[in-house]
């Protein structure tokens, strides 16, 4: 190695069955106080998130509840927590949910010490002092946002995206519990599946990969191709459950010591543009980038495609690693091109140009991608 490795996450990891009710000694450990709870709206009504937040209340501590989240969160979803977190005195920050209540989550505990807005922080170490202690505790196996250091927002009147990146942001407690998994959707297990497969063929993929990087990659390559049929045919397998949440960690810490690339350039002016939530846009993407990509990395590549049917019982497709990601992705439902999605050809142009503004991602792809190649894979994923 002719330089140095970097391997980062959140500054304490706990996984398991049930790990999520020592939610409030973990608020102790960081020295207590009033908390603040980012959550999904709609997780108001699943019994185990329920049951964590009955638990916080049972041990007297104050809460203040912000649970108005949506998928492609706007920077001022952000502002707002973090106007009413410096009002109420808050203390802690939790964020529960996927990784829009994530990410929105570790962007308050910033803006209550930095002040400002969201959307003044975008780009790369803005930030300029630590925010309020954060524990982030993730109810689906997809964004690995709990472990990163990254919180992305959606401006629609520009028709943007863009991230807010800073040490900083790496949550001080993550809290991964299986049991919060069993009540997401089969659709929403497909798309933040293959959104954590994305993931970690993007990090173990890239420019960036180091020895660190590709160990964790690896394994969750393995853990999400071997499980995430199984996960989106019956959401109460508890073992396909762990297995899917514990690769997307795994898929998280690869993205946040190595990067992802082109697929998540090429997924962002979708969302921007059309709603299209960020685990779908990259799960449709992914099989078109990975043609692309193929001579640029194509023995890790072939090194993907054996991880991901090592242990899967239903594999069928063989042949190329694209193949096989293609099967998967069309076997747990995944529409299989753009145009499933209504998105008209004549916005490709448009979409090309914006993907080229994703620079971070762009540089640590394998193989350099042109804007008239930008446009190709658009057309190519049609």
């Amino acid at each position: 190695m002719k330089r140095v490795c970097q391997f980062q996450g959140a500054g304490k990891i706990l996984f398991g069955p049930g790990v999520s009710q020592r939610l409030s000694e973990e608020i102790s450990s960081l020295g207590g106080g009033k908390v603040f709870v980012v959550m999904d709206r709609e997780l108001g009504a699943v019994k185990a998130v329920r049951e964590v937040l009955n638990l916080l209340e049972m041990t007297g501590t104050s809460l203040v509840l912000y649970d108005e989240i949506f998928p492609e969160p706007a920077p001022a979803l952000a502002d707002k927590g973090a106007a009413i977190a410096t009002e109420e005195g808050c203390e802690v920050v939790v964020g529960i949910g996927g990784g829009s209540s994530l990410d929105v989550a570790k962007a308050v505990a910033v803006l209550v010490t930095n002040r400002g807005t969201a959307e003044e922080y975008i780009g790369l170490e803005k930030v300029e002092r630590p925010g309020l202690p954060t524990i982030m505790i993730p109810t689906t196996a997809g964004t690995g946002s709990e472990v990163t250091f990254t919180a992305v927002f959606t401006m629609r009147e520009r028709k943007r995206k863009g991230g807010i990146n800073s040490r900083f942001m790496f949550p001080d407690v993550a809290l991964l519990d299986p049991e919060l998994t069993l009540s997401l959707p089969p659709g929403p297990t497909a798309t933040t599946g293959v959104d954590a497969l994305t993931h970690a063929i993007e990090a173990y993929t890239s420019l960036q990969a180091n020895p660190m990087s590709d160990m964790v990659a690896e394994n969750a390559i393995g853990r999400i191709g071997s499980n995430l049929r199984r996960a989106v045919k019956d959401g109460q397998d508890r073992q396909a459950r762990s297995e899917m949440l514990l690769g997307s960690l795994l898929g998280g810490l690869a993205l946040a010591s190595a990067g992802v690339g082109a697929c998540h350039a090429l997924a962002y002016p979708l969302g921007a543009f059309f709603d299209i939530p960020h685990g779908l846009a990259n799960a449709v993407l992914l099989p078109s980038i990975m043609a692309f990509n193929m001579e640029g990395a194509e023995e890790k590549y072939r090194r993907v495609g054996v991880l991901m049917e090592a242990d899967d019982e239903e594999r069928t497709a063989g042949g190329s690693p694209v193949d096989i990601v293609r099967q998967l992705t069309g076997d747990v439902g995944i529409p299989s091109s753009l145009k499933d999605l209504n998105i008209p050809e004549s916005a490709v142009a448009d979409m090309a140009e914006m993907a080229m503004t994703v620079t971070r991602p762009l540089e640590n792809n394998p193989r350099t991608v042109t804007v008239a190649e930008a446009r190709e894979i658009y057309r190519t994923a049609f």
